[in-house]
């Protein structure tokens, strides 16, 4: 039932998305509770995903619309 809920393609597996690390102030490294510093593109066999640490693609923009585009007089 998880996995139908969970898409595992739609994220990254690295340690920025990992509940066990935060990053750091300066944003270059994530402190581990397990590891300790590491790199934020690495991934460790502790790794467990928290959603609300991945920061989310950008919406496409929208092109804008022409009211001819609409008109049904022929």
């Amino acid at each position: 039932m998880k996995s139908e809920l969970l898409n595992k393609n739609a994220y990254e597996a690295v340690c920025r998305n990992c509940k066990n690390g935060r990053l750091s102030p300066d944003g270059e490294n994530v402190l581990c509770v397990k590891k300790g510093i590491v790199d934020p593109d690495g991934k460790c066999r502790r790794y467990s995903y928290d959603p609300l640490k991945r920061v989310p693609r950008r919406m496409p923009s929208v092109r804008e619309v022409n009211p001819e585009d609409f008109d049904l007089n022929i």
